[in-house]
């Protein structure tokens, strides 16, 4: 993968453990080159680096993750751990339960909020041996994408802390990227995974809408039939590794899909045979000249892979945003608040009121009719896939802008909504309740990174990991490291 920024291609990585895949922790513990407490003390030394730098962290869980790698240390040296992930690090979003831990989600409203029951994402990981050694930043209810809030304050990108790390799983796709641990968990409403992967440098997969269970989720609900649970990660291979953990049927989650466990592959191979659609644009879409750049050299190397690549779109109405998403989204937002005062909300972020409000002004028939608008996509969905096998476009329309600002008014001259018109790739997937990973593609001019969105239809992640792995393959972008994850030793470390 060439930068364009001058950079070497390949600079030194960290020598930190917690820099290392998940399939490398394990594979060092198989070979007994060190212990779970050696990975979780490198990681949490990372994590307080960059923590300082990114703000990254919203409570660290720091005493029982060493208890908890301390006890399963002895196990291995008694030959008795077990677990697919005994003795990786995980992060979890604070928009997800752990049993014990705050819960804030960005909101004053949650300031004393200790929910009693994991999630069943975080009931799976630690029944698979992962150690959780923190929670991460988010915004205010995972209600935009950045993860800046009124409780934590910015969360930075560690490419360059002047700009933000997306989200609103930006502590989680920060945190990986800085070489925090191999695998963060994230949700995903409106592209809550995939912006901030994609801003970030790293893999990030929203998995279909139902695959992953969110129960008991958290309180409020908002962006309820919109929100998916996924792994963000820096190897493919991880990914699958956790998709594998983390889906499962779940009663008290009403979308949980009763699909039987699979396993995924992730050998690196051709696509022969596989149909690429792609579309720079959706038919709609303003987007950055550095991106269409990016783009255009990800399709080439898919063509180099054996890909059949043709131009091609589920041919979206242009106004999709004003019309169907934020009917949906807005309103969804509202009611997960619907019992709050204006009191209980005055510590919100302006701009989160404005978006309850905008909810509230929402009629049923407004939900309803904008709901029938939603089936269209997903029609419109259906029909391309008679044609291609994914959908490959842009994951985000630019690279990441200015830490503190709510988004982009503008892109090369050309007006969008500043809430969500420079993410148009995103969130008509989350209306389709499409599985759809983001994985890193190429460099701006200012050396941020930029992402390639692959969309597979309904439960197909299978062809999504086959396509991401040949890609990785082709170019490795997991050797690629920001500034901030390179201190003089090799660890994770404020060096903007």
């Amino acid at each position: 993968m060439t930068d364009g920024t001058g950079r070497a291609a390949f600079p030194p990585a960290p020598t930190g453990l917690g820099a290392l895949s998940a399939t490398e922790i394990m594979a060092g513990y198989r070979r007994k080159a060190f212990t779970p407490r050696d990975v979780v003390d490198d990681t949490i030394a990372a994590l307080e680096a960059a923590n300082r730098a990114c703000n990254a962290v919203v409570t660290p869980m720091y005493e029982q993750a060493r208890a908890e790698a301390d006890r399963l240390t002895r196990e291995m040296r008694a030959g008795e751990a077990k677990g697919p992930l005994a003795g990786v690090p995980v992060t979890i979003k604070d928009l997800v339960f752990v049993a014990g831990v705050p819960a804030y989600a960005g909101s004053p409203m949650n300031k004393s909020f200790v929910p009693e029951a994991d999630a069943a994402v975080v009931s799976a990981l630690k029944a698979a041996g992962a150690i959780i050694t923190c929670k991460t930043t988010t915004c205010e209810s995972g209600y935009k994408l950045t993860a800046d809030s009124p409780v934590t304050g910015l969360t930075r990108n560690p490419w360059n802390p002047a700009r933000t790390s997306g989200g609103s799983s930006g502590g989680a796709a920060a945190g990986v990227a800085a070489g925090c641990g191999p695998i963060a968990i994230g949700t995903d409403g409106v592209g809550s995974i995939r912006v901030p992967s994609s801003f970030c440098g790293v893999f990030g997969l929203k998995p279909t809408f139902g695959l992953v269970p969110r129960s008991p989720g958290f309180s409020p609900p908002s962006w309820a039939s919109l929100a998916h649970t996924g792994p963000i990660t820096r190897t493919v291979a991880d990914a699958a590794l956790t998709l594998e953990i983390i889906a499962g049927y779940d009663t008290r989650d009403a979308a949980s899909l009763p699909v039987p466990s699979r396993r995924f592959d992730t050998t690196p191979g051709r696509l022969d045979g596989i149909r690429i659609g792609a579309s720079a644009d959706l038919g709609y879409a303003a987007v950055s000249a550095d991106v269409c750049a990016a783009f255009g050299k990800a399709l080439a190397i898919l063509d180099s892979c054996g890909a059949q690549v043709t131009m091609d779109g589920p041919g979206l109405d242009p106004g999709i945003l004003e019309h169907t998403l934020k009917p949906i989204a807005f309103t969804e937002q509202a009611a997960a608040v619907a019992t709050k005062s204006p009191a209980d909300l005055a510590g919100s972020e302006a701009d989160y009121r404005n978006v309850v409000s905008a909810g509230r002004n929402y009629s049923g028939t407004d939900y309803i009719e904008a709901s029938y608008r939603r089936g269209q996509v997903r029609s419109a969905f259906v029909k391309l896939f008679e044609r291609v096998d994914v959908l490959v476009t842009p994951t985000v329309a630019v690279t990441a802008f200015e830490a503190g600002q709510i988004g982009v008014g503008s892109i090369d001259g050309s007006e969008v909504d500043p809430h969500l018109g420079w993410s148009p790739f995103t969130w008509p997937i989350n209306l389709a309740g499409l599985p759809a990973a983001t994985l890193p593609c190429g460099f701006d001019r200012d050396g941020l990174p930029i992402g390639l969105q692959i969309i597979a239809p309904w439960l197909d992640e299978p062809t999504i990991f086959r396509v991401a792995a040949a890609f990785e393959q082709a170019q490795p972008w997991a050797k690629f490291w920001p500034q901030v994850a390179l201190s003089e030793k090799g660890r994770v470390g404020a060096q903007a």
